[in-house]
């Protein structure tokens, strides 16, 4: 078990844990983490929200990791059994880390940036999927893991609406794809995804 999992390890804090402690959000464990469960209109009028505008989601307690070097791709994809080598520019694929018979350990995204693979693990498992990558591919291309890092799920029909009032060439993305975009004064990467069933950027 993970310290993150222990029941005796302190919980993690995302590095927007005082802004809900300040919009009156409930609090509870999760993955390792003293997550939002709901705020103060509830459960029902936020899924309804989402479903029928746009919802905000902080998923900072899941994994952010870099792999950087010339090999990586290709050292990936001994880990991966999806097509790496040729993942376009900007273009986001699903994977599944895989055992060696074959069996799916867990699933992640991959993003092929400019100067990296962006990497995005779930967090109850986020651990070992770290430890798994650096000794699987951590010999071949750098594995750099971003715990400090927000990141955040805008999802529903309006996201795109929502999001393009930071920045209106937001609109220009299409499902899996991601970019460089400034919001307000932040330089963020983007991608249009999510697992919602609806439109949404992450």
């Amino acid at each position: 078990m993970s310290a993150a999992a222990s029941p005796t390890a302190p919980l993690l804090r995302t590095p927007l844990h005082p802004l809900h402690v300040e919009l009156g959000a409930r609090m509870v464990p999760f993955a390792g983490y003293d997550m939002p469960v709901q705020y103060p209109a509830g459960i029902l009028a936020e899924h309804r929200h989402t479903r029928s505008a746009a919802g905000l989601f902080d998923v900072s307690h899941m994994g952010q990791v870099r792999l950087v070097g010339a090999d990586a791709a290709t050292a990936l994809e001994t880990l991966v059994p999806m097509d790496i080598v040729d993942l376009p520019l900007n273009k986001q694929r699903y994977a599944l880390f895989t055992n060696d018979a074959g069996g799916i350990l867990d699933d992640l995204m991959v993003t092929r940036r400019e100067d990296d693979l962006f990497l995005i693990v779930n967090a109850a498992c986020k651990a070992q999927d770290i430890a798994h990558l650096q000794a699987g591919v951590g010999q071949r291309c750098t594995v750099e893991p971003l715990p400090q890092r927000a990141l955040l799920a805008l999802q529903g029909p309006l996201a795109v609406v929502a999001l393009s009032r930071l920045n209106p060439d937001v609109a220009k993305l299409t499902f899996m794809t991601g970019g460089f975009f400034k919001l307000e004064e932040a330089e963020c990467y983007v991608t249009r995804s999510g697992y919602t069933g609806e439109d949404g950027f992450e």
